[in-house]
């Protein structure tokens, strides 16, 4: 038996309704074979009598009897085929999450494949059918899936095989006549432009996913060079805190010295002073006590002898215009401060223009923007430079452009980040400087202020400097800018203006909140009959500029 068994394929031991080895074999007169509870329920479910296999019509339900002899070869078949099915059952056991077959009776094997015909799951096993009867297969076969019923029209009952494009949903043939002059595809033709559309989408995903990741290393990078400034900041100022304590600790020490040396001096001084005197009230005791005896002496001639030489005070010195000045200290703690503050200011010279140095790696190039200019202003064709004329230009009025205020925008806007220009202002008597944000009032009076929009600086009539601020600060300069540079740093709400020669700070907006667009902000106001007619001229930043070392 176990000879013949290996000479049979599996297929002649199958049930052509349930796809499995027969159980219970019968066979019809045409001589098919079916299990004997497969074919009464086929009949049962039918109105005729027919052959699942040949379609032979019979006129009455034959009599079934058990095919003992395929019976015998089906189970020791099924016995072989389940000894090699448990040999690996451990290993392709259906576990939570996965998706069992619909065939395995006890013990579910996973699924390997789904049968949208059969609408049935399949072990590697109970899949073999599929890969070898030709009839099964045409049936389309997919990775395992549940719930294959979703897969029929509720409706109909039928397979969905249809994709409805005008409606967006799937329809089974019956379907076709709901959707009339509807745009139908086949599946599978759906899929297909689906599964287009799905690369593309993953490829834009994978370009998001690329992008976020050179981000998230530009943010790394960026906190490395944080830290990186953040360090070396640390380290200038314990430098200079240093040298800056060690400065006032040594006038300290030094105005000490002074005092106590004054004052050893004083103290000497006296000393001098009373050891002398302390010499003199002696002498003067001693003739004191010699008068006192020749003035009770009985002794005549002894007496007129020795009075000449006692009728005279000794020679002492004039001790009435002596003093012992106390020592002065009047401007000693003043003129050790004013060292120190001349200390400070060298140092803090040093730092304005190594913090000069460093802002000016920030530039940006810089031109002005016509659209926005008032129109008596006279622009340089490169919008490098800006002046008031006496003639108003015909321009547009257009929602940009300043009305009434002889002001001037840069075209280029800035909305993160730091940046740096430069303006050279000599030769003229009034002049503003700053940036202003994008919404800015344009139209009619401006009154430039944080609150308004503006962080600017200005000179009126030569020699009068003043910020904008709320309220304004008037501005003591120790020499006239000649050329001003603007700095701006988004995040940190900054915004310094530097005299560039001198290396100083003008102002510095601090602690501002920026959430607009910022402009480069110009206006070198009316040429005044001639006295302001220089333009404010946008520089170039001279790079061969040298700051001093910090210590």
């Amino acid at each position: 038996m176990s000879a013949a068994s290996c000479l049979l394929s599996e297929e002649q031991f199958l049930c052509s309704i349930c796809l499995d080895v027969f159980t219970d074999p019968v066979s019809t007169p045409c001589g098919h074979n079916f299990c004997k509870t497969c074919i009464t329920q086929h009949w049962d479910v039918n109105t005729q009598c027919q052959c699942p296999m040949c379609k032979e019509f019979f006129k009455q339900r034959p009599e079934l009897r058990v095919n003992t002899f395929i019976s015998e070869m089906a189970a020791q078949f099924r016995k072989s085929s389940q000894k090699k099915a448990s040999s690996r059952s451990d290993q392709r056991c259906a576990k939570p999450g996965e998706v069992p077959c619909d065939v395995c009776t006890g013990t579910k094997l996973k699924a390997l494949k789904s049968c949208l015909v059969c609408l049935a799951s399949y072990c590697e096993t109970h899949l073999e059918p599929h890969q070898r009867i030709t009839g099964l297969k045409t049936h389309q076969l997919i990775d395992p899936v549940d719930n294959l019923e979703g897969r029929m029209c509720k409706k109909h009952d039928a397979p969905l095989q249809l994709f409805c494009k005008t409606d967006q949903m799937c329809v089974c043939l019956l379907c076709t006549s709901d959707h009339k002059s509807h745009d139908i595809v086949p599946l599978k033709e759906e899929y297909e432009g689906k599964k287009a559309e799905l690369g593309k989408t993953d490829a834009e995903i994978q370009q998001m996913i690329q992008k976020r990741r050179v981000k998230i290393q530009e943010i790394k990078l960026s906190v490395g060079f944080s830290r990186e400034d953040a360090e070396r900041e640390i380290a200038d100022s314990v430098r200079v805190f240093t040298a800056l304590m060690q400065s006032v600790e040594r006038g300290q020490a030094e105005l000490i010295d002074m005092i106590e040396e004054k004052q050893k001096t004083t103290e000497k001084q006296a000393d001098g002073f009373i050891k002398e005197l302390q010499q003199e009230i002696s002498e003067l005791m001693r003739r004191s006590s010699e008068v006192e005896q020749l003035s009770h002496t009985e002794d005549h001639l002894h007496l007129l002898q020795t009075f000449p030489s006692l009728s005279v005070p000794p020679h002492t010195k004039n001790w009435t215009e002596v003093r012992v000045h106390r020592s002065s200290y009047v401007g000693s703690v003043r003129r050790a401060v004013a060292q120190l503050e001349e200390t400070l200011s060298k140092e803090m010279k040093k730092l304005l223009e190594a913090e000069l140095k460093t802002v000016q790696q920030f530039e940006m190039n810089v031109t002005l923007d016509p659209d926005t200019a008032h129109s008596k202003l006279i622009l340089s064709d490169d919008g490098k430079q800006v002046k008031h004329g006496d003639v108003k230009k015909n321009l547009p009025d257009n929602p940009e452009r300043f009305s009434t205020c002889v002001s001037v925008l840069g075209k280029q806007s800035f909305s993160s980040g730091r940046f740096y220009y430069e303006v050279r202002v000599k030769g003229k008597t009034d002049w503003d400087l700053g940036v202003g944000r994008e919404t800015i009032d344009r139209k009619g009076r401006v009154t430039a202020s944080p609150k308004n929009g503006y962080w600017t600086i200005w000179l009126r009539n030569k020699n009068c400097y003043e910020a904008n601020a709320s309220p304004p600060v008037r501005l003591s300069l120790k020499s006239q800018p000649q050329k001003v540079g603007v700095f701006v740093d988004y995040e940190e709400g900054l915004v310094s203006f530097y005299d560039v020669d001198a290396a100083a700070l003008i102002y510095s907006y601090s602690g501002c909140s920026f959430t607009e667009k910022l402009y480069p902000y110009f206006g070198p106001c009316v040429n005044n009959g001639g006295k302001n007619s220089t333009p404010l001229i946008i520089s170039p930043v001279n790079h061969t500029y040298k700051g001093s070392q910090i210590f």
